[in-house]
């Protein structure tokens, strides 16, 4: 059983207002009391209220209801899909988030959408032919900075590995290769630039917002295009 299904089975017990210990859970799922510990606060982070009894285990919080949802077998078939394309990604903030809410979402799966979900999970392989070198932390925050118009502050290194110090006005992200590329406009150099998120090696979303530039992708690539002199296409490129 995945990490996922694990979560969603212990909130299927909690939700059906049983009492259990984080023991009893351990040797239901064949894994340590501290990954239970864990498996509770994740679904304590998601929302759900749960409440500890002293000396007798964990429960919901009385009166705490999901309302239901009404979901197809295509539908739910195609959040198992996301779910495994997700769980591929370069970048682990994404895949948290992602499992975070998905967390949600089938606590309100009927019982036999909920198998089913889970039949198909164990079915679906996705495959990556090149493991990257280093992966990425920091897609969900950058996106919530562009959303807000926050500016980042960021230490990121070069092809030589040579970290500099850059605030950036965050403006629209892609993926290419495996790779999350943020393009921004760099207050350093005083021009757009693209950032790969795995080079970037900290980073601190500030609370100073700065204007929408209005930017437009297309034009952005058919200037590095011009630059480059080569064909319009959508390429790497590194923060200089």
């Amino acid at each position: 059983m995945n990490h996922l299904s694990r979560l969603l089975s212990i909130l299927t017990i909690l939700k059906s207002k049983r009492i259990i210990t984080g023991t009893e859970l351990a040797e239901k799922f064949e894994v340590s009391v501290r990954t239970i510990y864990r498996d509770i606060r994740k679904i304590e982070e998601s929302g759900v209220p749960v409440i500890t009894i002293e000396g007798r285990g964990y429960s919901i919080m009385d009166g705490y209801t999901v309302a239901p949802i009404m979901f197809d077998e295509k539908e739910v078939n195609s959040l198992v899909m996301a779910e495994n394309l997700v769980s591929k990604t370069n970048d682990d903030s994404l895949i948290a988030d992602f499992e975070s809410t998905l967390t949600k979402i089938k606590s309100v799966f009927r019982s036999s959408l909920q198998t089913k979900s889970e039949t198909l999970n164990s079915k679906i392989h996705i495959f990556k032919y090149v493991t990257p070198e280093q992966k990425s932390n920091s897609l969900s925050a950058i996106q919530v900075a562009i959303i807000n118009f926050q500016l980042v502050q960021i230490s990121y290194a070069d092809k030589e590995a040579k970290p500099t110090e850059r605030q950036i006005e965050p403006l629209s992200i892609y993926s290419m290769d495996e790779k999350w590329i943020v393009i921004a406009w760099c207050r350093l150099r005083k021009d757009y630039r693209s950032f790969r998120l795995d080079r970037i090696q900290h980073f601190q979303i500030l609370r100073e917002n700065f204007e929408d530039r209005n930017f437009d992708m297309t034009k952005y690539f058919i200037r590095c295009a011009e630059l480059e002199n080569r064909p319009l296409t959508i390429f790497d490129t590194s923060a200089h």
